[in-house]
């Protein structure tokens, strides 16, 4: 069996206070905390999946880069897009601009590293009574983006670590 090692730039990237900060926790080291703190810049965290596909053991080192959600940082913005292989978009499903922005992070986004695999989250799915955005809303703006999506909680952690696997693989195969 062949083994293949590797290290791939991952971005997330959303408005402010979308949860991807605790997303990422939530991945890597299976904690949630309920403050909120503003990322300034970008924050890399790394995490190592292993998996197989085709007879090839992957050993992918994920370097996940949360970049500062506010959009007056913008030209900070391109520059930490930068060597970035995949990214995940990520929208507050109790906040509807959110995912109306998303086509604005995404073009943001092209302009620097063109086409790559790409994940569309509606995240804080936890927060039910306080819905914004439909699974559907969101299913429609992932079909338009030509990308698979989920729905996520980084406080209970449903399907954060399908989502983080799905980008994985896309981005190492």
């Amino acid at each position: 069996m062949t083994r293949r090692n590797l290290i791939k730039k991952i971005c997330l990237l959303g408005d402010g206070a979308v949860g991807k900060t605790s997303l990422i926790r939530k991945y890597v080291y299976d904690a949630f905390d309920d403050k909120y703190l503003a990322t300034i810049g970008a924050k890399v965290t790394k995490k190592t999946v292993h998996f197989e596909d085709k007879g090839t053991n992957y050993k992918c080192t994920m370097m996940i880069h949360d970049i500062v959600g506010q959009v007056e940082f913008e030209k900070i913005h391109k520059q930490y897009y930068r060597g970035s292989v995949g990214a995940i978009l990520v929208c507050d499903l109790t906040r509807k601009d959110t995912l109306e922005n998303m086509g604005w992070w995404l073009e943001s986004l092209s302009e620097v590293v063109g086409k790559i695999p790409i994940l569309l989250l509606g995240n804080k799915l936890d927060l039910e009574d306080e819905f914004q955005v439909t699974f559907k809303d969101v299913s429609v703006q992932a079909k338009e983006f030509g990308c698979p999506y989920f729905l996520t909680s980084a406080k209970t952690g449903e399907n954060v670590e399908k989502a983080f696997e799905n980008i994985g693989k896309r981005v190492c195969v």
